[in-house]
């Protein structure tokens, strides 16, 4: 499995390009996480004593790639979690389908409802009980070797919302099985990556903006330089 890089930090914050296949915080399978991962590269780098702080402040699905924060004290944590509650952090992610979308842009409104038992979640097209609306904005910007670089905007933060918005359009994202795709990667991921994210520094209120590279894996190649 590919091991995570750091992308920035300081102080306050730790930014990782997560490869897909980690866990971000752990679950019932034991499976090594991102979280200890950046525990012991804190404890490595710093000579910390004892456990280092490190707050989650949000999460990729396992089989996704891409940008990750971590808070490295208390105050970031709080601050950065009210960030992402009140949406001020800019999310921008990539994926590839198989499939062109139906507009070279547009914007989705769902109603979103999980079976936590199954890890799945159902798309309704109006308003449902014990659904969540969801919102996702979209944009065709490449394409090669038969499949199509989607650059997307999630304006809201349901689970799985890019994965089943953009199924419900026919365009499921390469290797998510789970949503359609009939293709496979091999490994367990799906070409979803979280490219970009953007904020203001909880701390210094000095704008951050952060962005990873997109995997090595033969499918991303003719967008690395994009």
């Amino acid at each position: 499995m590919d091991q995570p890089t750091v992308i920035w930090e300081d102080n306050h914050l730790l930014a990782i390009n997560k490869p897909a296949g980690w866990l971000v915080q752990g679950d019932a399978t034991g499976d090594a996480t991102l979280a200890d991962w950046c525990k012991a590269y804190i404890k490595e780098k710093y000579q910390k004593p004892g456990e280092a702080f490190l707050g989650v402040i949000h999460r990729l699905d396992r089989p996704v790639s891409g940008v990750v924060v971590f808070a490295r004290t208390s105050k970031a944590l709080t601050r950065m979690n009210k960030l992402f509650r009140s949406r001020e952090v800019e999310k921008i992610y990539w994926a590839l389908t198989d499939h062109v979308p139906p507009q070279k842009s547009g914007h989705l409104v769902h109603w979103l409802k999980k079976d936590e038992k199954k890890n799945k979640v159902t798309v309704f097209n109006k308003e449902t009980v014990g659904a969540l609306r969801s919102e996702l904005q979209y944009q065709w910007v490449a394409s090669a070797l038969g499949t199509f670089l989607l650059e997307l905007r999630p304006l809201t933060g349901r689970s799985h919302q890019i994965r089943v918005q953009l199924a419900s359009m026919g365009c499921s994202i390469m290797g998510d099985l789970k949503y359609g795709s009939q293709f496979t990667t091999g490994d367990g991921s799906i070409a979803l990556h979280a490219r970009r994210l953007s904020f203001q520094h909880p701390v210094s209120k000095n704008r951050v903006d952060l962005s990873a590279t997109v995997p090595t894996r033969l499918w991303w190649h003719p967008f690395q330089e994009k």
